[in-house]
């Protein structure tokens, strides 16, 4: 059967393609490639600049025709690499092959053993998967957790003046306002892209278990530990972790997962507060025309942004966990099971894309029932009772908690007028009473942070 979004076994590339194929530029089998090429070919060039004695003819002007062989980078050549591989049984060796044919393509054939010159595949595959993550996330998925955070902050902003009662184990508690709300999740996403700010993406860049015993070997004279430091850094723009076994230590990946994961762990938990605020009726939904909510039930209109913002979110902190916790463990100085682990680093991003798209998506469908929300202040007058006990303590009135805990906690019940009447039967001055009836459920809202 051919591939198709219809026929793909993971809704990654079937049913949710269209909200994730940016993401193939970064972490299909065809970027993986493209990015190993782009390291071989780069540190090829940066031994020439060193140079090394063999290197000392290879003329310069050569070196953007070789860049182009990454930059110009096809499906094709892709294709090119993966038959070599079904000789070599290794990808890595598949593309250093393939950059080799390139260098005969371009008459550099005296030159071509430089190519991997004194690396083992990690060298490569540990530079390549971190570069492919570092350009994913600056040119993908930030400035889609950005306009999230920018929409969450609108909406802060458009609702900083509606009074909510607020629930706190689920009951009716002392009230707030809608757009704070919103804004403890933005301070929370805000908070946690700080500290994303200081995760590097680093790599490993050390020969077969990390020593560069084979550059030594070759060129003692080379100072071969400046010399891969500033490769990484200049050159593939990435941290070079100095003291290694055969792979990367997997140490700041497992930090980066982690604080996807803290990010995904929030806006769970804004799905789920959306859900039920919906489920109150303070929110209604747009109707688009000829969409169903329910193939039994006429008139549903689910919350099914927020509900698939959710289901993602949690399959994506899944696969978070499983990699922050797997990738940093491996046997003595390595064992085989990061290689196929780390094929999958795309994948909880692309769940991330699709929640985050889909929360999107709900945020433009929220129409605001300002009436339920006054109507729920209304009916709950209960809540000015921490109001009016606090003032009557300021008043050195005696008891107050306990004056206040006897009148509303019944289940009677607790209406303006029982407010008021315990008011005037209280024996304070009477611009105390006027000051107490003052408060009110929807006014009773604290700081005004927004």
């Amino acid at each position: 059967m051919e591939l198709t979004s219809l026929t793909a076994t993971s809704p990654i590339d079937g049913r949710y393609r269209n909200k994730t194929e940016e993401l193939a530029d970064f972490f299909s089998e065809y970027a993986l490639f493209k990015y190993r090429v782009l390291v071989e070919i780069e540190y090829f060039i940066a031994l020439c600049e060193i140079p090394l004695a063999g290197l000392e003819k290879f003329e310069q002007k050569y070196f953007e025709k070789l860049r182009d062989v990454y930059r110009e980078f096809s499906p094709t050549d892709a294709t090119a690499i993966k038959n070599i591989e079904k000789t070599t049984n290794h990808d890595v060796k598949a593309v250093e092959y393939f950059v080799k044919e390139c260098f005969n393509e371009l008459g550099l054939e005296p030159f071509k053993e430089f190519i991997h010159f004194g690396l083992t595949s990690q060298d490569v595959n540990n530079t390549a998967v971190p570069i492919s993550m570092k350009e994913a996330h600056q040119m993908v998925l930030l400035p889609m957790i950005e306009k999230l955070l920018n929409r969450i902050n609108l909406l802060a902003f458009e609702w900083k003046q509606v009074s909510m009662l607020a629930r706190t184990h689920g009951q009716a508690a002392s009230p707030t306002k809608l757009g704070k709300e919103m804004y403890v999740f933005a301070e929370r996403i805000e908070n946690q892209l700080d500290l994303l700010k200081t995760v590097p993406f680093s790599g490993k860049f050390g020969g077969a278990t990390g020593n560069m015993n084979a550059h030594i070997v070759a060129y003692p004279q080379v100072d071969w530990e400046e010399f891969a430091n500033k490769f990484l850094k200049t050159k593939l723009k990435i941290h070079r972790q100095q003291t290694t076994t055969q792979i990367e230590h997997y140490d700041y990946i497992a930090a980066y997962f982690h604080n996807l994961a803290r990010i995904n762990t929030i806006l769970i938990d804004l799905c789920r507060d959306i859900w039920t605020y919906i489920s109150m009726d303070y929110f209604k939904q747009k109707i688009k025309e000829g969409e169903v909510g329910s193939s039994a039930m006429p008139h549903k209109v689910n919350p099914i942004d927020f509900e698939n913002a959710e289901g993602n979110l949690g399959v994506a902190n899944a696969l978070l966990y499983h990699l922050s916790e797997k990738l940093p463990i491996s046997r003595l100085q390595r064992d085989l099971t990061d290689s196929t682990v780390t094929r999958n680093v795309g994948v909880p991003i692309a769940h991330m894309l699709i929640a985050i798209k889909s929360l999107l998506k709900g945020f433009d469908k929220l129409i605001l029932n300002e009436s339920k929300l006054a109507e729920d202040l209304e009916k709950n007058w209960a809540v000015v009772a921490e109001a009016i006990q606090t003032v009557l303590r300021r008043e050195n009135y005696p008891n107050p908690y306990e004056a206040l805990k006897a009148l509303t906690r019944t289940n009677e019940i607790i209406s303006q007028a029982s407010i008021h009447q315990f008011i005037d039967e209280l024996e304070v001055a009477e611009n105390i009473k006027t000051e107490l009836k003052a408060i009110t459920p929807e006014n009773y809202t604290g700081l005004q942070l927004l």
